[in-house]
């Protein structure tokens, strides 16, 4: 008779062990070694001594990371072992190969997520994130993976966030010197000449710091009752909850990434990440080359500057195009027309970035009654405002070419504005390159070829190849003084307000006079005040009043007096993605009280080396998550490293020197005749279909990601009750490659 494997008794009494004997702790450079210790056993207990650390002894370090989960009210489900599995069995591999290995694990607990799940059932955060966190222990530690749990960290732990606040105030205290391309102290700016009062150069380094409040259009979520990065709006709804989206000017602190746009480009060719994940950065960063060129508006002292790409079609522009939130738009429309620019302003407010600039869809826009002149040929040109154009992108403006550019194409055809041919795929025989027929052609044609019809008294580009034509006409420009060669990015800076609670208070003080001060870090955690009522205040989408942040509610804590003074503390909030920046270097050193991480600590485990014994650009030999995190976590933690590095806290120019990014664990889904999810315990499974229960209604299945939304979860606890959890990691790692 076959007997069945007691993993119910063996299991629970090997985690047991583990976790009462710290079997897979590892040791930091000068930190005791206990002689029975499995470590000691291998490496000797004075490997990791002062004198041992000195002589060579330290084994060779291996630093292996999964993305630390936010620990949500649902639990885990069977998709997050597949990850972790994986981990581990390589963390378990390179400690039999003499490694010491560093596996820790921590929780992602401050943001929207939790203070949604807290409002939703009536709790306070703090509450539902403690009860969430002891369940998501449990259940990983049914598991049986190898993590070092004297290492935990929680991003709502004071003793945790004290740091997050002191990185704030490294990047409040610094700026991006361009000339040694880095983050350098505040202290080492140099003022203007004319800039001599101290409130002159109050602004002056106001302007400047990595850290900076400033208005302008943000993503506005009325139900969330907060502002948005557009990094975490998809498709014109919050990433959390899926709650509309519009767009409108605000006052808000905003982090300077766009300084180090080129720095997180060129550095992702030092990394050992997959090609996939790189060219999502490098699409959102988006870096192009063109020029800069003013366009001088009729019967206004103002231009309107655009950046271009295909500065040799210059020549081709026959209108403008404003984004609808340009601050010339008011000031340039006239009165005949400024009814329809506002109807049409207030439509573009409700839309997306990605809703706006969608190819396919039809283009809109309105004439402002403006004109400016095209400073190649002298031409009076329409000035237009139209929802394709976004303020965040460029200057906010445009030169519209449609013979060369669909989207203008579309929006020429459709308003019957001119269309002029400036570049023709083939070279033009005659020298004048002018067309034989001066009829507008007849599709666009958006590619590289050879300039026709652009040419004036000064310079022609007719005949030349598009390269050399863009070099000849920026020269032209930068000497006539109408333009200039430039770079663009398409990555913003980064939106760190948010007006909600539970989240990492922004150590920063309003003063009477307008002026800011930053905590001293003797005075730091700044902890939250404890609030019956943490609820945002909500917003109609047509309500124009400024948010009122729920810290706004506490009274005494918002409050501060100092040396006769009154201050107002700042009101809003850190994002969730703040105490993810960085918590791969708290797991280095998460005791340390007087430092962020100590320096020897910070050292041996970030600092990797080449097999030629030259350092790896980043410390954390493996780093494993999902590659939805690409242009959030991942270019948020790669940006503060760097401004860590270049002020001497970090040994690393990057975090992450290999990241992986796992596959996902799918399951069947099932929708009713109105599309709505149903759980698995309500249906009837059959061998014709799946029917309801409750009405015998035929379900649609459908194979989707695992998710609590979807109801098609599959909790660890029913897999490891019946079979071990043995079982069902073997079984996650024999699905399927790992990608």
């Amino acid at each position: 008779m076959r007997r069945q494997f007691p993993f119910h008794l063996v299991e629970p009494r090997w985690q047991r062990h583990w976790d009462e004997e710290k079997t897979f702790k590892a040791f930091n450079p000068g930190e005791p070694v206990p002689d029975n210790h499995p470590f000691a056993q291998r490496h000797g207990a004075e490997a990791m001594s002062e004198a041992g650390v000195t002589a060579g002894k330290a084994p060779a370090k291996f630093y292996i990371l999964d993305m630390f989960p936010y620990p949500s009210g649902a639990g885990l489900h069977v998709g997050h072992p597949e990850g972790y599995t994986a981990t581990d069995i390589l963390a378990r591999y390179r400690r039999a190969q003499g490694r010491h290995v560093l596996h820790p694990m921590g929780w992602d607990a401050f943001g929207l997520p939790a203070e949604q799940y807290a409002v939703k059932t009536g709790q306070h955060p703090r509450l539902t994130t403690e009860a969430n966190v002891a369940n998501f222990t449990r259940q990983i530690k049914s598991l049986g993976f190898s993590y070092d749990w004297s290492r935990e960290v929680n991003t709502t732990d004071p003793g945790y966030f004290r740091w997050t606040q002191w990185i704030f105030l490294q990047l409040y205290n610094a700026w991006f010197n361009p000339e040694t391309n880095r983050a350098e102290p505040i202290s080492t700016l140099k003022y203007p000449a004319d800039c001599n009062s101290e409130a002159e150069q109050r602004a002056y380094r106001d302007s400047k710091r990595l850290a900076f409040v400033s208005e302008a259009p943000v993503n506005w979520c009325p139900e969330l009752g907060t502002v948005l990065a557009n990094e975490e709006v998809i498709d014109g709804k919050s990433e959390v909850g899926g709650f509309p989206v519009v767009r409108k000017p605000m006052r808000q602190w905003m982090l300077r990434i766009t300084a180090f746009a080129q720095r997180l480009l060129d550095d992702l060719d030092t990394i050992d990440w997959s090609d996939s994940l790189k060219e999502m950065q490098r699409n959102w960063i988006g870096r192009s080359e063109g020029a800069e060129v003013d366009f001088q508006i009729d019967g206004h002292g103002e231009k309107i500057r655009v950046f271009t790409t295909r500065p040799d079609t210059l020549f081709g522009a026959t209108y403008m195009v404003l984004s609808p939130e340009h601050r010339l738009v008011a000031q340039i429309t006239t009165a005949k027309q400024a009814a329809a620019v506002k109807e049409y302003q207030a439509t573009a407010a409700g839309k997306s970035d990605l809703e706006r600039t969608e190819l396919a869809k039809e283009k809109t826009g309105v004439f402002t009654g403006a004109y400016a002149t095209n400073p190649v040929n002298g031409e009076k040109i329409p000035i237009w405002i139209a929802d394709y154009v976004l303020a965040s992108y460029g200057t906010g403006a445009i030169m519209a070419v449609p013979a060369h550019d669909e989207r203008d194409w579309e929006f020429a055809e459709k308003f019957g504005l001119t269309i002029r041919e400036v570049v023709s795929q083939d070279r033009c025989e005659n020298e004048t390159g002018e067309k034989p027929c001066s009829a507008p052609p007849l599709e666009c044609f958006s590619g590289e070829g050879y300039g026709v019809n652009s040419a004036n008294s000064e310079i022609s580009l007719n005949g030349l190849p598009t390269a050399e034509a863009k070099q000849k006409i920026t020269a032209w420009l930068e000497a006539k003084g109408l333009g200039k060669k430039t770079i663009n990015f398409k990555l913003r800076d980064w939106l760190f307000s948010r007006q909600r609670y539970w989240g990492e208070p922004i150590p920063i003080l309003h003063g009477p006079d307008g002026e800011l001060v930053p905590l001293d870090e003797s005075e730091l955690p700044l902890t939250l005040p404890e609030m019956e009522d943490f609820r945002p205040t909500t917003r109609a989408e047509n309500d124009d009043s400024p948010p009122e942040p729920p810290l706004g509610r506490a009274k005494e804590w918002s409050t501060v007096t100092r040396n006769g003074k009154t201050y107002k503390r700042e009101l809003n909030t850190m994002p969730q993605w703040a105490g993810s920046c960085w918590y791969y270097l708290r797991f280095c050193e998460p005791w340390n009280k007087e430092r962020l991480v100590g320096a020897e600590a910070e050292r041996y485990w970030m600092l990797s080396k080449r097999k030629d014994g030259r350092p790896h650009v980043g410390g954390i030999d493996l780093y494993l998550g999902g590659a939805e995190h690409a242009v959030l976590h991942l270019l948020y933690a790669r940006f503060w490293h760097k401004v860590l590095f270049d002020l001497g806290y970090v040994s690393t120019v990057e975090p992450f020197g290999k990241l992986f990014n796992q596959g996902m664990i799918r399951a069947f889904a099932y929708r009713d005749n109105r599309g709505i999810p149903v759980g698995y315990d309500e249906i009837d499974f059959r061998e014709d279909g799946a029917y309801r229960k409750s009405d015998n209604q035929k379900l649609a299945g459908n194979v989707e990601k695992m998710s609590k939304s979807l109801k098609n979860v599959i909790t660890p606890e029913e897999v490891v009750n019946e079979y071990g959890a043995d079982s069902l990691r073997l079984y996650e790692m024999f699905m399927g490659p790992l990608e």
